[in-house]
């Protein structure tokens, strides 16, 4: 059986970009937080059926909740970084997106005693134009990334980039890439790595793309979710009508589906996938 990879990007449900015209970072602490509370249901849910994942986490959830890093860590996770305050790339300088990445690292790294060497962007937003952020990502001492996702969509998306895990090479150096996974249909990538899709489509369409990625195109899947994903009771933000229905769209049934999938198929975390292409070189 293929071993797939199971990724959690840590932020809360007013950090998403999706609110952020409504929602100053400035006042997210003035939300009531439930990342902890979800975080925590996830880690429970892994530890159900011995999976190990990689935690892409917010450096400012860091910095307010460190214990919930500690244990992530304790856990056997795989800390690794969303950025300071899920700013996208494409909105930052070259000098700013260096300062966020250091911030979140160095905030992450103090807490739990461990190299961080994987960065994964706010929404997907290493896009064409922000190329640049693996040079970025390079010199600051990451091994990998997991931005580029291979799709067309009005926020993100290099349509054309390799749809696997692949090494890129960026003026004498490298760095690995970890795309979400999509599924090749009609001559178009279709995203069913996890997120909102995985909430959207039926649970079948979920396991058959996994099935068929694994054993036809022999590669691994690499799946994404959100802790707020799991929590039905958060609250309802007013935000843009199409902002809303991707954010809330199937939310009470989340938590079965990922507990389905965990029970079927092998998942571990990128930093495992890593030690495995090291092994065999």
């Amino acid at each position: 059986m293929k071993n797939n990879i199971m990724s959690i990007d840590v932020e809360d449900y007013y950090m998403v970009s999706a609110f952020s015209d409504i929602i100053r970072f400035e006042n997210w602490e003035t939300f009531d937080s439930r990342v902890e509370k979800n975080t925590y249901r996830i880690l429970d849910l892994l530890n159900e059926y011995r999976v190990k994942a990689t935690f892409f986490i917010l450096g400012w959830v860091g910095e307010h909740y460190p214990n919930l890093v500690r244990d992530i860590h304790k856990a056997g996770h795989e800390v690794a970084s969303h950025g300071y305050n899920h700013r996208l790339v494409y909105e930052l300088s070259p000098e700013e997106f260096r300062a966020d990445i250091r911030k979140a690292k160095r905030i992450l790294e103090d807490i739990s005693g461990d190299s961080v060497i994987g960065y994964r962007a706010a929404s997907y937003s290493v896009v064409r134009e922000t190329f640049w952020a693996l040079d970025i990502l390079i010199e600051e001492g990451f091994s990998y990334d997991s931005s580029i996702f291979p799709v067309y969509h009005d926020r993100y998306g290099v349509p054309d980039a390799d749809r696997f895990p692949n090494l890129i090479s960026r003026g004498g150096s490298t760095i690995w890439e970890f795309p979400p996974s999509t599924y090749r249909f009609l001559g178009s990538n279709v995203p069913v790595s996890g997120g909102g899709y995985f909430r959207l489509f039926p649970l079948w369409i979920s396991r058959s793309a996994i099935n068929r990625i694994n054993s036809k195109e022999d590669k691994p899947v690499i799946f994404y979710l959100h802790p707020w994903e799991i929590d039905e009771e958060q609250p309802r933000l007013n935000g843009r009508m199409l902002s809303k229905l991707r954010h809330y769209v199937n939310l009470s049934s989340t938590y079965s589906k990922l507990s389905t999938l965990l029970k079927e198929f092998q998942f571990q975390p990128i930093s495992s996938f890593l030690n495995d292409v090291s092994s065999l070189r």
